[in-house]
């Protein structure tokens, strides 16, 4: 049951809150719980490796070995996460922010391009108009 708070209210015992970022693709979401299962077992075979090798039990040097080859699945299971997302973002694009980073660093390089080629047609326009007279007399 719920307690009640000050004002005789009782409290819900689940609140729902918004999420702060959005929910990964289901692909990417896939491919990064496979990861975490392969890390796991992976952690519990070297875990397991590790005692048999402390208590001289025969196991020890298989266990051994499977923890190395799991230690590799684990690798690439973790790189197929960060694959896959790559793909997806490729594939489906990435929603840009009209404020990111990026695009004000192009906005200043075009805006000083721009200065520069104005300035460069300004002098050159003005050697152009002075040239071949000594004097405006």
């Amino acid at each position: 049951m719920a307690t009640a708070d000050e004002t005789g209210v009782p409290r819900r015992l689940w609140v729902e809150e918004p999420v702060g970022r959005r929910r990964l693709p289901d692909p990417v979401r896939t491919a990064a719980v496979r990861a975490v299962i392969v890390t796991a077992v992976t952690m519990t075979q070297a875990l397991t490796a590790f005692f048999f090798t402390v208590t001289g039990s025969w196991l020890a040097f298989p266990m051994v070995l499977s923890s190395v080859a799991s230690t590799v699945g684990a690798t690439w299971a973790v790189l197929d996460v960060w694959v896959t997302r790559q793909v997806w973002n490729q594939r489906n694009g990435v929603v840009s922010v009209p404020s990111s980073t990026a695009r004000q660093l192009r906005r200043e390089r075009r805006r000083a391009r721009r200065t520069a080629r104005a300035q460069a047609r300004e002098s050159a326009r003005i050697r152009r108009r002075g040239s071949g007279r000594l004097s405006q007399a």
